[in-house]
This record gives structure tokens, C-alpha cells and sequence, in this order.
């Protein structure tokens, strides 16, 4: 028998592997992590309108169709991860707003009870001095009032008092 010359094959060269593509399932994690996140604002977002229900605007804090969409497309459809980025962008400046808005009027209920308080110790130097409730942050109905005591006669004699009104007319 002939020796056989047995000599592995020339390898061949290699083959470039294009970029891998985000797999489904990053996709799909990031998509999940984006969903949580906008959860967490809707929900924190309805827990700050809720804490100004007091004044709450209904208007102000009704859903409002994402930028960009045209009216044609947003029915029903699976949000990508753009428009998942930008829903929970503009619940985060809703929130944002929604909060400095309740720090806003947290100072002014502040400073309404501060002048009610001067009002019920000094109620001569206050004279027809009127605080709503509604100021107060205590509901839309009564008004602490600086009134003289027994009408004319008690203006006349310097007795003020402080009273709140029976509610709305």
C-alpha cells in the first residue's frame, strides 16, 4: 500500500459576524423596566393630584395624548420603546409640576392660617379681615370673618370678634 499523505485542509479564513442585534428578551426586559417606571409615576403622579383635590383642577390633570402622534394612530396599538421613553418623560414634568403646584399652595395655606392666627389674637387691629377656607385648604365653603360684636353698637365700642361664616350661600 501507498502511504497516504493525510494534511488538514487550509483553514479558511474566518467569517466576519455581523453586530448582534438587541435580542428579544433585552428588548423585552427593557420594555418591562420602562412599563414599571411609568407605573411608579402614574402612580405618584395621582397620589400628588389626589393631595390637591382641595383646588384640584380636573382639566390639569386629565391624560393627555403623547407629542407627535397623530390623531389617526393613537388608537389601541404596543408602544416601542420611543414612545414608552417619552410617556414616562412627560409623566415625569407632570409630576414635577404637579408637586411644585402643591408646594405652592402648601405657602399659601401657610400664610392664610398665619394671618387667621393674627386675626383671632388682635381682631380690633383686623377689622373686616376675611379668610376663606378655601385659602386654608380646608374645603371651598366658610369665611373667618372680623366683625364688631353686637353690630354698630359694638363698633362704636371697640369689640371685634372673630367669626366663621355658616358656609357656602
Amino acid at each position: 500500500m501507498a502511504d497516504l499523505d493525510v494534511r488538514p485542509a487550509p483553514a479558511a479564513p474566518p467569517v466576519p459576524v455581523p453586530p448582534a442585534a438587541p435580542s428579544a428578551d433585552a428588548a423585552a426586559r427593557a420594555r418591562a423596566q420602562l412599563r414599571g417606571q411609568i407605573a411608579d409615576l402614574e402612580r405618584r403622579l395621582s397620589d400628588t393630584v389626589i393631595a390637591c383635590l382641595p383646588y384640584g383642577d380636573a382639566a390639569a390633570s386629565a391624560p393627555a395624548l403623547p407629542a407627535g402622534l397623530p390623531l389617526a394612530s393613537a388608537g389601541p396599538h404596543v408602544l416601542d420603546l420611543g414612545e414608552l421613553e417619552r410617556t414616562r418623560d412627560e409623566l415625569a414634568d407632570r409630576l414635577a409640576a404637579a408637586r411644585a403646584e402643591l408646594h405652592h399652595r402648601g405657602e399659601h395655606a401657610e400664610r392664610a392660617r398665619a394671618r387667621l392666627e393674627r386675626m383671632r389674637l388682635a381682631p380690633g387691629r383686623h377689622r373686616f379681615a376675611r379668610v376663606t377656607r378655601a385659602e386654608l385648604g380646608e374645603g371651598r365653603c366658610g369665611v373667618w370673618e372680623v366683625r364688631p360684636r353686637l353690630g354698630l353698637l359694638g363698633m362704636l365700642m371697640g369689640w371685634w370678634e372673630v367669626k366663621l361664616s355658616s358656609g357656602c350661600p
